[in-house]
């Protein structure tokens, strides 16, 4: 039997895609060039819009840290349809890139954060309660252009309108949540999930500390800094991610990684903020053995028949 991407001309050839702002690889994602070497994979790095990179040479494509694709979007959806080795999938990444899947998601039966949207061009005005919200656009990357404000604050107000003002004249849709307080001291659980044989594992999970502080002003970054700290799920946790993977559209057997993104809601149970499939940091240096996981996945698919 032919395996689906094993090269024919000796080592299997890797490319691991980045962003041309992180030309030389996030340094956590460095953490799986050893491993990968250690099973004869050959792993270089490519920036996905670098037009002298001939995708077609590669046994797999593995998405790691193109982060900057955010305001290029549809070119980005573009290129992802131009390889077809390319993890995790093109039809994922159209799905995955634009958030307005966590209306499926919530329609699926998955608890996720209450979220309103504001297409480009709509009017928007606060929310009448004295609450704090989130604003951030529903095609984005490490929390770019992203803001928390406080509606008792006359001026969070005007800022708040004014950046779902910015968003729109972008031709961007813009989300609005309630800001979970529980985040504040519980942080966020972000929950890794990495291929096996038998499709998609549980491999580790983090805390990330609350990161927005304020108003979002519009400054020119390609991801907020994180706090992380290693974590262990619990039950609760691991049943909601199960879920949210269950609802993933076409299924999960097409995966190389999926994280998910959890914080207590009200009552404290947890509530899917994201579910990253597409270039999400995996942190594989905060559990023991991820690193070798992640190369033991990228081998899974490597082999996988057609």
């Amino acid at each position: 039997m032919t395996n689906h991407h094993q090269s024919t001309r000796g080592k299997p050839r890797v490319a691991l895609v980045t962003c041309s702002r992180l030309a030389d690889l996030d340094s956590d994602d460095r953490l799986v060039l050893d491993p990968l070497a250690a099973r004869g994979i050959t792993a270089e790095v490519a920036v996905w819009d670098d037009p002298d990179v001939d995708w077609s040479t590669y046994d797999l494509v593995v998405l790691r840290s193109p982060w900057d694709y955010a305001l290029r979007r549809d070119e980005f959806v573009a290129w992802a349809a131009t390889v077809p080795t390319l993890v995790n999938p093109a039809d994922v990444v159209r799905w995955n890139t634009d958030k307005r899947y966590l209306g499926e998601m919530s329609a699926a039966g998955v608890p996720t954060v209450p979220t309103s949207w504001v297409e480009p061009g709509q009017t928007w005005s606060p929310p009448a309660d004295s609450g704090e919200y989130v604003i951030k656009p529903a095609v984005s990357a490490g929390s770019q252009d992203t803001g928390r404000y406080d509606l008792a604050d006359p001026e969070h107000r005007t800022l708040a309108e004014a950046h779902v003002r910015r968003l729109s004249a972008a031709g961007r849709t813009t989300m609005v949540q309630p800001y979970l307080r529980a985040v504040d001291t519980e942080g966020e659980t972000a929950l890794l999930f990495l291929a096996g044989p038998d499709g998609l594992a549980f491999s580790h999970a983090i805390r990330k500390g609350p990161m927005l502080t304020g108003p979002d002003l519009g400054p020119d970054e390609l991801y907020k800094d994180e706090e992380i700290s290693p974590r262990t799920a619990g039950d609760e946790q691991l049943a909601v991610a199960e879920r949210t993977l269950a609802a993933v559209p076409d299924g999960t057997r097409q995966l190389l990684y999926a994280r998910v993104d959890l914080i207590p809601g009200p009552d404290g149970d947890p509530v899917l903020v994201e579910v990253e499939l597409t270039e999400p940091s995996l942190f594989l240096g905060y559990a023991d053995g991820a690193a070798d996981r992640f190369a033991t996945a990228i081998a899974t698919h490597l082999a996988r028949p057609a």
